[in-house]
């Protein structure tokens, strides 16, 4: 049996507005084992992102738990939340967030400076996720010299250069055209399988789902 990188325990997302509660998340549980591909897909408004951010530690459960590699993440307060999603999470999101004036190495190392580490001690993997995502000639441009889809590969190196334990990704090819997010499809299945490392994705794409191992469906705030 495969050794369960994230579970989640009944959870629960409510927002209120006024005297009006709505149920984002209804009594939501799942397992994703290490090494697993996992695809959440559902309609605009299903709560699919919300899980993800809730799996994640960017946002908190009504009620219910989180559990990363067996320690409860969903009650951490928040300079232990951000530690955690820095160290043993990765994130990569519809919109490249790179760092306008920081060429494409110094984006890439941005979390692990921010977690006060030395940026020569990484030079290594700095080299080899370059190498990973087809951008090591690409090390010394800035955002605004590559293209969206190379900006997105140095997304997805910058979220990986502390080696997560688990990749999450919120649809992270859908701010491309179709080509080049076949491209960055192929890359995050080439990362699972070649390295093992756990994904988590997020799409309203049916063929970018098909990268996964497994695809869970919510709909209405519950697992379908």
């Amino acid at each position: 049996m495969k050794q369960i990188a994230l579970e989640a325990r009944h959870l629960v997302k409510t927002f209120r507005l006024g005297d009006t509660e709505t149920d984002a998340l209804k009594d939501v549980s799942l397992r994703v084992a290490k090494g697993e591909f996992v695809s959440i897909m559902g309609p605009s408004g299903s709560g699919k992102s919300t899980l993800l951010y809730i799996l994640g530690g960017l946002d908190t459960p009504t009620s219910g738990h989180v559990l990363l590699d067996g320690a409860d993440i969903s009650r951490l307060d928040d300079d232990k939340m951000s530690r955690l999603r820095r160290q043993k999470i990765g994130f990569v999101f519809q919109f490249y967030n790179l760092i306008p004036n920081l060429n494409v190495e110094e984006n890439v190392l941005l979390p692990l400076l921010l977690d006060g580490k030395r940026a020569a001690d990484y030079r290594k993997r700095l080299d080899d996720m370059l190498a990973l995502v087809g951008l090591s000639d690409r090390r010394g441009h800035t955002p605004r010299e590559l293209s969206g889809g190379q900006q997105q590969r140095v997304a997805i190196a910058r979220a990986l250069i502390g080696a997560p334990e688990i990749l999450f990704a919120d649809e992270p090819t859908g701010n491309l055209d179709s080509e080049t997010g076949d491209e960055i499809m192929r890359l995050l299945r080439q990362v699972n399988r070649e390295t093992g490392q756990t994904v988590i994705m997020v799409t309203h794409s049916p063929e970018a789902a098909k990268s996964s191992t497994r695809v869970l469906t919510v709909r209405d705030g519950a697992l379908v």
